[in-house]
């Protein structure tokens, strides 16, 4: 589920919404909403906690308007990745998205099982460097409560979920080759944890983007294969029933000597915490308005 991105232009992973065809936005990282490259299908009871962003008024119905993913990690709140949220994603600034809500309990994305709940709410990390794409996650929160079968716990600071080699199922409904081949049913891929040596050496800096080892980890294999593609931005990455990712960022989908980037889950924890209370956040900033219905 890696994001297409060509090589020399390192995107978030979401989908653009004024083709009709999705087509990658613009800026630097893109937004993911493709699936699962080098995956498997999966059905959503075996990854309950994966929910799909949709905006039909955005990017049309023929995928229900899903356009990211995200995940529960509570009855009425989702995390998702920051630059999902953006003007240039969704067309609108803070809080006056149209249609924007949350797909949940379904496989297939045209049908009819599940639910689609409003979202209330949209905050983006206070830290969020949208540059460098380090601490890319925001917190929606739902209209509706989900059942708690639905949640996924996140894995706080030295969980050794986060442990080089472990393996980790990340699933989504994003580009299943790097080429839009944007599929209808959730997806998935089997990946490991790398080391973070080996992350920043296969993003040291330049066009292909920088590895910031704090708020990020990466997964996937040294010689390429399975990943996260367009699309997939937000989507979870689990080890064990615990939440280590986010679906982020990288240089293509799969390719090999370029893993999947993800925002590191443990500091997303260390924020939520920090930020309680309505504290303000990493330089003093406080919580920005996303872009919610």
């Amino acid at each position: 589920m890696r994001r297409s991105v060509v090589r020399a232009l390192i995107r978030p992973l979401a989908l653009a919404a004024t083709m009709t065809v999705i087509p990658l936005v613009s800026a630097a990282p893109v937004a993911a909403d493709s699936v699962v490259v080098g995956g498997f299908p999966i059905e959503i009871s075996q990854a309950p906690w994966t929910v799909a962003l949709s905006s039909r008024d955005r990017f049309g119905g023929t995928r229900a308007g899903q356009f990211c993913g995200g995940v529960a990690v509570a009855p009425t709140a989702v995390l998702t990745a920051a630059h999902c949220l953006g003007e240039d994603v969704l067309g609108a600034p803070g809080n006056r998205a149209r249609d924007f809500r949350v797909i949940t309990g379904r496989t297939d994305l045209l049908s009819g099982e599940g639910r689609e709940i409003a979202v209330r709410d949209a905050r983006i990390n206070p830290g969020y460097d949208s540059e460098t794409n380090a601490g890319d996650f925001a917190v929606l929160t739902l209209a509706q409560p989900l059942p708690k079968s639905a949640v996924v716990g996140m894995a706080a600071a030295g969980d050794p979920a986060y442990a080089p080699g472990t393996k980790a199922l990340v699933s989504g409904w994003g580009d299943l080759s790097g080429d839009g081949a944007y599929p209808r049913r959730l997806h998935a891929a089997r990946v490991r944890v790398l080391p973070d040596e080996l992350c920043a050496r296969a993003y040291p800096g330049g066009p292909d983007g920088t590895y910031q080892a704090r708020s990020m980890l990466c997964a996937g294999e040294t010689a390429g294969g399975p990943d996260a593609c367009q699309g997939d931005s937000g989507g979870p990455l689990v080890v064990a029933g615990r939440l280590i990712g986010l679906v982020s960022w990288g240089n293509g989908c799969g390719k090999p000597g370029s893993p999947g980037v993800y925002t590191r889950v443990s500091e997303v924890v260390r924020v939520l915490k920090a930020t309680s209370g309505g504290q303000k956040g990493p330089h003093g900033r406080s919580w920005r308005a996303g872009t919610a219905a």
